[in-house]
């Protein structure tokens, strides 16, 4: 088990000062006395504690290299951001709070918060196979006796309406007779 900084401190103290140095075979058998539950300690792991205060004057760890981490704050900031805003992008989150958006994506994985959008399909009920399979039987035997008559059907996306030779006066009545089953109108 590696040493904290409290251990290293401890070993330096044991070591001495001045005419009441203690040899590094000391050092090593008195740490193992007063912690008997923790590997005990090498002479060179003494030699490293001892030549890195003389030079540096601490025992701490250096800085680690790479990319610094991002801050718990941030963090914060970004996870409450997305559940104030669940709609919100990784893109708005990264804009909104000047951080890169892997940084945002890592955190959201991290906090296992997936940032897809919601939409909003129709649901299928245990008889639409069967409505359906009926729907395709109708206008395959309407279309085989009446020619042309797939040309008299308006399409619609609720924001779009694509009109084939049926006036706007004429179309809820013909459509009413030819799919009385399917299609509701709703007059304004």
């Amino acid at each position: 088990m590696p040493l904290n900084e409290r251990d290293r401190i401890e070993i330096l103290m044991m070591i001495g000062v001045g005419d009441r140095m203690r040899t590094q075979q000391e050092v090593c058998r008195l740490f193992h006395e007063m912690h008997p539950d923790r590997e005990p300690v090498s002479q060179s792991t003494v030699s490293i504690i001892e030549r890195k205060y003389r030079e540096l004057g601490h025992v701490r760890d250096a800085p680690r290299q790479g990319r610094p981490k991002i801050n718990e704050n941030v963090q914060q900031d970004v996870i409450l951001s997305a559940l104030e805003n669940p709609h919100c992008t990784v893109r708005q989150v990264s804009r909104d709070l000047n951080i890169g958006k892997s940084s945002v994506s890592n955190i959201f994985k991290k906090v296992k918060y997936h940032p897809y959008r919601v939409r909003l399909i129709h649901e299928l009920a245990e008889d639409d196979f069967d409505r359906r399979t009926e729907f395709c039987e109708y206008m395959m035997d309407h279309n085989n006796q009446n020619n042309g008559f797939i040309a008299n059907i308006l399409f619609s996306d609720e924001a779009t309406i694509v009109s084939f030779k049926i006036t706007s006066s004429g179309i809820h009545t013909a459509l009413e007779a030819v799919l009385p089953f399917l299609i509701y109108f709703h007059n304004s």
